[in-house]
């Protein structure tokens, strides 16, 4: 894959996200079979699968007491629910709804106690759970801005990098050109040099012809001498 197909692709995928509506949290009564007993409490349906909500759901319920993952429900031993221990344990259990949906809720056993309590109970179960969505979509989004900020740094690094060979490039051609001129005033200077040559080869030559016409004059008069000397009685 080119390198622009690979970021029109991740440009493709947190636009994508980028178009999808922001959940908002609703809590709302509901029962939940725990133990052999239907238990009240209170529950929030969320986008996401069901080990990401039970991941979720099992990390709420140890900060709210002593917590004990079982098959059809997560106990919650002396849990603190509004500030408030309770002697009775907690219950959380996670609904499957879909590969990509699923419910977290959570009930206390009830104490007997009175109406004022109960309400006090609820009221804090309700709240707890609103802000327990809330936390676990914003969480979610944080891993999509982890993401984005990661894809961001990698498009900053790349383009860095296309910015520095450019600026290598850049500088080769303009070393070239200056050897290309270089190269140029070179096969002048070869040239007008080659011209000079010649003309010393040519000159030369003629020097030569000329020397060795003198030799053979010189020659002949040392001969006509020669004759001259032999000639004397």
């Amino acid at each position: 894959m080119s390198l622009t197909k690979k970021f029109a692709l991740i440009f493709s995928f947190f636009a994508l996200t980028l178009t999808t509506t922001a959940q908002t949290v609703k809590v709302k009564k509901e029962t939940a079979r725990v133990k052999g007993e239907n238990l009240q409490g209170f529950e929030v349906e969320l986008d996401g699968t069901p080990e990401e909500v039970n991941t979720a759901l099992l990390k709420l319920a140890k900060s709210l007491g002593k917590a004990k993952q079982a098959t059809d429900a997560i106990t919650i031993n002396e849990p603190t629910v509004g500030a408030i221990p309770y002697a009775t344990p907690a219950y959380a259990v996670m609904k499957t709804k879909s590969t990509t949906k699923a419910a977290a809720w959570i009930g206390v056993k009830p104490e007997g106690g009175s109406a004022e309590t109960t309400a006090h109970v609820n009221k804090e179960l309700e709240k707890l759970m609103h802000d327990f969505g809330v936390k676990f979509y914003r969480e979610k989004i944080q891993v999509q801005i982890d993401e984005s900020m990661r894809a961001a740094q990698a498009v900053d690094k790349q383009q860095q990098k296309l910015t520095n060979e450019n600026k290598n490039l850049n500088t080769k051609v303009e070393d070239n050109k200056r050897e290309k001129i270089q190269l140029e005033k070179s096969i002048e200077n070869n040239k007008l040099a080659n011209a000079d040559l010649l003309k010393k080869i040519a000159k030369n030559k003629h020097d030569r012809d000329s020397v060795a016409l003198a030799g053979v004059q010189i020659k002949k008069v040392m001969e006509a001498q020669k004759e001259k000397q032999r000639k004397v009685n």
